[in-house]
């Protein structure tokens, strides 16, 4: 219970679904966690992840970050470092969608998805990857990212051709960074998660949706945004190591089928 004791993580998108899963897994192992969105209350309903945590007697705090903003992204990690001493792992989560198709998805669509998708997993990586530079190694490495990608950044994503290219781009900066930073003791992965259920809307939870993705999914469910969070506890975790540059699916062997 205690994987993350005295760590410092970032979690972006954690207000709601795989995020908020994230957040609070890490803090019942004991890290401290900035819950950054550009909104507090979650999806789902309910209390804030930060509440959640503060309450069960961990550390968290709520910060406001759009990731498609550098000066929010820089501000995020300066805090977080001024108020808690450094910054151990990131989470890359939030995330952005707009369900059309090549021929129907406009300029401003494609802008708007690839400033969170591509450029926000950018520049969050790259502030994250300039504070861990100034720490010393400590459990086997400076710091640890874990970008949360996509099974649709490996396979197509029906009619969200701006979605999918987005998430392609996070698992080959998720390499990238693990080829340039691994002698420098940077460890990044990154997390492909199938369908999983969370408090999202749109297209992808309608029951014809839903039905398709368990008739392509050979376990026997659906995914849970807690499966994610487990799989990001291990590479956030001193367990994880010698494992660097990885996609994992997380996806119920839709990828393996």
């Amino acid at each position: 219970m205690n994987r993350l004791e005295g760590r410092t993580a970032i979690v972006t998108g954690a207000a709601s679904g795989i995020g908020r899963a994230i957040a609070l897994q890490f803090a019942e192992e004991g890290a401290r966690v900035v819950v950054a969105d550009i909104i507090d209350a979650p999806k789902e309903g309910g209390e804030s992840t930060e509440k959640i945590i503060t309450d069960a007697g961990g550390e968290a705090i709520w910060m406001h970050c759009d990731i498609s903003n550098w000066d929010d992204i820089d501000a995020m990690v300066t805090q977080t470092v001024a108020d808690w001493g450094g910054l151990d792992i990131i989470v890359n989560n939030a995330a952005h969608w707009t369900t059309t198709r090549l021929t129907d998805t406009t300029i401003e669509q494609w802008r708007e998805v690839m400033a969170v998708n591509s450029d926000g997993y950018f520049m969050c990586c790259k502030r994250a990857v300039q504070q861990m530079l100034t720490q010393p190694v400590r459990g086997d490495a400076r710091g640890r990212i874990v970008n949360i990608t996509s099974q649709h950044g490996m396979i197509g994503a029906p009619n969200d051709i701006a979605y999918g290219t987005g998430k392609a781009s996070s698992v080959y900066l998720t390499r990238q960074i693990a080829t340039d930073y691994g002698r420098d003791y940077i460890v990044c992965n990154a997390i492909a998660p199938g369908r999983i259920i969370t408090g999202k809307s749109g297209v992808s939870t309608e029951p014809k949706g839903l039905e398709a993705a368990r008739i392509r999914t050979p376990y026997p469910r659906l995914g849970r945004p807690e499966d994610v969070a487990k799989a990001a506890l291990f590479l956030a975790s001193d367990e994880c190591s010698f494992i660097s540059g990885v996609n994992l699916m997380v996806d119920g062997g839709w990828s393996a089928s």
